[in-house]
Parts: C-alpha cells; sequence; structure tokens
C-alpha cells in the first residue's frame, strides 16, 4: 500500500486521470472472467434454466478495440489479441501477451498505467539522484582546481607528481561529470516518452533539446589543461605551470590556463537544477496536482518565488555571501599576474564588497581586462540584490491587515478628538472677541482675539480635512474577503426569509382549502336542513 501511494504521489495529473477513467474497464474484466462459484463455466444446472443472453454486438466490438489499443500500448508490437463470439452468443476474447525477451517483467494490460506510474515516480528519483552527484563533482573539480592554485608556489614544485595527479583527478571528476550530464538526459528523455504516452525517443529529440544537451556538455568539459601541455612541451624538466610561471614562453598558455579557470565557475549552473528537483514545491502532491489545474509551470523561477516569499533574508544572506567569497576569488586569480594590490584576498574582498554596494572609493582598481569584467559583472549583480533587499525591507517594515485597522483606528479617534477640541476653541475665541466689542477694548486687544479666532477656524478646517483623507483611505482598502462573507451572510438570508415565505403561502393555501371544504360541508348541511324541513324544495 506504501508503494501504491508513493506512485500516486509521483505521477502528474492527467496520467491520474486516465488511470482512474480506466479502472471501471478493469472492474468490467475482472468479473467477466472470473470463475463460477459452482466449478467450470460449461457446467449446467440439471433443472431448467434459460440460455444466456448474447452481449450486444456494439459492447463486444467496444471490449475487443479496447482490448486490442491496451495491448498495443503495453507490449509495442509483441502483443496478440484474438476477440471471437463463441455459437451460443458468448464472448470468448482472449488475450495473448507473450514475454518478448527471458527474465523481463510483462505488464498485464490493466496493470499498465501502474507500472507507468512506478516507473514514472522511479526516473524521478533517478534524476535527483544523478544531479546531486553531478553537483557534487563539479564542485569537486573546482575546489581541486582552487587548491592546485593556491598549493602550487608553495607546497609543491610545478610539474611534479603532485601536480600531475591533481590535474588528473581534475581531468576524471570532468569526465563522470559529462558522464552524469549524459545519464541525467537520457532519465529525461524516458520519462518524456512515459508522460506522453510510449512514443519513439526520436520525437523527443528536438533541437532545442539537442541544442542544451550539446552547450552544456561544453560547458562541464572546461578545465585547465595547461599542465599537459607543459609536460607535452618540455618532457620530463621541472617547468612550472603557466599559473604559477612568470617566463615569457608561458605568457600564453598562462593566459589559457586563467581563462579555464574562471570558466569553471559555469558549472554551479547545476545549483538551480538540484535545488529544483530537492524542492519540496515539486516533491509534494498537492502543489503539482493545483498547478496543474491552474496551468503552472513549476520551473526554477517558481521555486526561487517561493523561496524569497518564505525566506527572504535567509535566501539573500546566502547568495550574498557565497557570491562575495567567488566574485573574490576570481579576481585575485585574475590580477595575479600584474603582481599588484588586487592580487590579495583582503584587497579583493574590499574591492567587491564596495563594487557590489555601487559605493566605488577609487582607492582600489582592477588592472586587467578579467578583473575589470568581475568587477563590471559584480556591480550588475550588487544594483539586482541591493533592490531586492530594499524589497524585502519594504515589505517587512509594511503592516498587515490588522494593524492598518488598528492603526487607522486610533488615528480617527485621535482627529475626532482634535477635531472637538478646535470647535470648542473657535467659539471660545468668538465669545472673547464679542465680549471685547461689548466692553470696548483696545485696539490691540481686539486684534488678537481676531488673530486667535481665525487661527482656531485653520486648525479646525486642517483637522477635518485630515479625518476625510483618512476615510476616503480606509474606504479604499476594502476587506475582500470580508466583503465576501457579508454577501454570503445577506444571500443566506435573503434565501431563508424565501424559504419562510413560502412556507406561508403554503400554509395559507392550505388553510384556504380548509376554508373551501368548509363551506362546501356548511352548504351541503344547509340543503340537507332545508329538504328535511320542506320536502316540496328540491
Amino acid at each position: 500500500m506504501r508503494v501504491f501511494v508513493n506512485i500516486i504521489n509521483a505521477a502528474p495529473l492527467p496520467l491520474l486521470y486516465h488511470c482512474w477513467t480506466r479502472l471501471p474497464t478493469i472492474g468490467a474484466h475482472a468479473v467477466r472472467r472470473s470463475p463460477s462459484p459452482g466449478g467450470d463455466d460449461n457446467q449446467s444446472d440439471p433443472g431448467p434454466s434459460r440460455p444466456p443472453c448474447p452481449p450486444p454486438p456494439h459492447t463486444h466490438t467496444l471490449m475487443c478495440a479496447l482490448e486490442m489499443e491496451m495491448t498495443k500500448r503495453a507490449m509495442h508490437v509483441n502483443s496478440k489479441v484474438n476477440c471471437g463470439t463463441d455459437r451460443n452468443g458468448g464472448d470468448t476474447a482472449e488475450v495473448s501477451v507473450p514475454v518478448s525477451l527471458p527474465g523481463k517483467r510483462t505488464a498485464l494490460m490493466e496493470g499498465d498505467d501502474l507500472y507507468r506510474l512506478r516507473d514514472r515516480k522511479f526516473l524521478l528519483e533517478d534524476k535527483k539522484r544523478l544531479c546531486a552527484l553531478a553537483l557534487g563533482a563539479a564542485l569537486l573539480g573546482i575546489l581541486l582546481m582552487i587548491i592546485h592554485t593556491e598549493m602550487c608556489p608553495f607546497f609543491y614544485e610545478a610539474g611534479s607528481n603532485v601536480a600531475l595527479f591533481i590535474n588528473c583527478s581534475i581531468s576524471l571528476s570532468t569526465g563522470c561529470l559529462l558522464i552524469l550530464i549524459i545519464a541525467f538526459h537520457y532519465k529525461d528523455i524516458r520519462l518524456f516518452i512515459i508522460d506522453h504516452n510510449q512514443v519513439d525517443w526520436r520525437i523527443a529529440m528536438t533541437s532545442h533539446r539537442v541544442f542544451v544537451i550539446t552547450f552544456e556538455l561544453l560547458v562541464c568539459a572546461i578545465h585547465p589543461v595547461g599542465i599537459y601541455w607543459e609536460a607535452g612541451l618540455h618532457g620530463n624538466s621541472s617547468s612550472s605551470p603557466p599559473l604559477c610561471d612568470s617566463d615569457d614562453h608561458s605568457k600564453t598558455l598562462a593566459n589559457l590556463e586563467l581563462l579555464l579557470s574562471v570558466l569553471m565557475f559555469l558549472r554551479l549552473y547545476l545549483v538551480h537544477r538540484a535545488v529544483l528537483l530537492h524542492s519540496k514545491v515539486l516533491l509534494s502532491a498537492s502543489y503539482r496536482s493545483i498547478g496543474s489545474l491552474n496551468n503552472i509551470n513549476f520551473t526554477f523561477r517558481f521555486v526561487l518565488k517561493v523561496l524569497m516569499n518564505k525566506y527572504p533574508a535567509r535566501t539573500l544572506l546566502v547568495f550574498i555571501l557565497f557570491f562575495w567569497l567567488t566574485a573574490s576569488w576570481m579576481l585575485t586569480l585574475c590580477e595575479r599576474q600584474t603582481q599588484g594590490s588586487t592580487d590579495h584576498m583582503e584587497t579583493a574582498l574590499w574591492l567587491i564588497a564596495i563594487t557590489f554596494l555601487t559605493v566605488g572609493y577609487g582607492d582600489v582598481a582592477p588592472h586587467t581586462r578579467c578583473g575589470k569584467s568581475v568587477c563590471l559583472f559584480t556591480g550588475v549583480m550588487g544594483v539586482a540584490c541591493t533592490a531586492m533587499l530594499v524589497a524585502v525591507v519594504t515589505k517587512k517594515l509594511a503592516l498587515n491587515k490588522g494593524e492598518k485597522h488598528v492603526h487607522f483606528f486610533m488615528m480617527d479617534i485621535q482627529i475626532s478628538k482634535g477635531i472637538r477640541h478646535a470647535a470648542a476653541n473657535v467659539l471660545r475665541e468668538c465669545w472673547l472677541l464679542h465680549r471685547a466689542n461689548l466692553t470696548k477694548g483696545t485696539r490691540g486687544e481686539h486684534r488678537r482675539h481676531q488673530r486667535c479666532l481665525l487661527e482656531a477656524i485653520r486648525v479646525f478646517r486642517h483637522l477635518r480635512l485630515k479625518q476625510r483623507k483618512l476615510r476616503d483611505y480606509v474606504s479604499e482598502m476594502v476587506d475582500l474577503p470580508k466583503m465576501q462573507m457579508i454577501m454570503c451572510d445577506l444571500s443566506a438570508n435573503w434565501n431563508n426569509s424565501y424559504r419562510e415565505l413560502e412556507q406561508r403561502i403554503l400554509s395559507m393555501e392550505q388553510k384556504l382549502e380548509e376554508l373551501s371544504r368548509c363551506f362546501q360541508q356548511t352548504s351541503e348541511l344547509l340543503s340537507q336542513v332545508l329538504r328535511h324541513r320542506n320536502p316540496e324544495i328540491r
């Protein structure tokens, strides 16, 4: 049962729907082919019995066609379907499914869809495993390249057996990576064949897929090979590798090995594939079912959006730290030939940080084209990450719906209280001005009361305007779920009122019928009484 549940969780929604529509046919076959509890099917009852009713011709034809189609899907070409009708009109359809190769599993017609679900689950697990191994091989090659670059001039001589061993290890990891990439795409093509109902594998090899596979193989095949060229040029001499040697005869080779070492970081594109295949979004059956109903493609972009919504600070922090360290080391590698201040890790970390933050003090600058390219790319990524950081901080500082309602409610109370105080000040200043006119005070006192009255009127109008703006803003923030609940309650109340009105109308109709029956009975009784008293009345 657990295996069956796992197969169902790993299946796409169209394939599950196809299996669900096949269940009545499977049950009909099981009932039709099950033996009778009394023994043999040809054994007849000694008592009188009816002859078996033959099935309709169109039903028999439909069942035969369905069996032929499903057997063809299950065994492709090694299937044999024999459909016929006996003399008594009974169905004697027989399906012969031979084993194509010895030792291989032969799927029955009814269980073909379940086998497809199981194969799809296994292929997804294989893809996830191969992607993890490919990422590990890529990171191992990059780590060996960094170790060789940093330890070559200090711990061992260039061209020694240790250097040759490390370079051979890098080449071996690159070969393993290429094999894993090919195996991954092989599993992907098999998954495409299963999802599209056992089509030919050549249909899956579109121009886009071929280009992607070729490009990935070219990117993953890049690694520094200068040590082999150097060994071929100088034989068994103790010449240094290009990154450790500063002689004129190896300058071109040094630049080439520098470029290949930097381009090895392109293998990190496998990170987004690993994140996609190992994410809970892709592994969740509920996510995939609801997403397929809403035409959502589960790509790395969707997974990144989910991560940025759930863990924005953690995601940005990990990315910024990883990018900072990687770009700093790449800058030191590019500037190592110049022997300047930027070939040290501390200076490179400072330069990448101020370039990432778009500050640019100008105290340190790159000298090579490779270093300038790294700084330019760092500046572009710094602008993008700064924009995302601002968006995350703004989202964290924004008030939610409950906080906004509380804040606006308290502001409305405070403004209403201020309006009452301002109105009281206006009345007070009017009374003081009126009293100054009655007592015939000085001109200065009269002007002072007029000035205070105008100021009180200005404050009152300002508070009224502020209250109007606040209420307009609150009215714009209509809570749609709340309005929907209100409308649902109103609709429910209207339905209840309508039902009560119908019940009252029905009760009134029943009472009118009772009254009509009573009037009819009364009229009959009156006619009988009159006939009994006066027989002449007919």
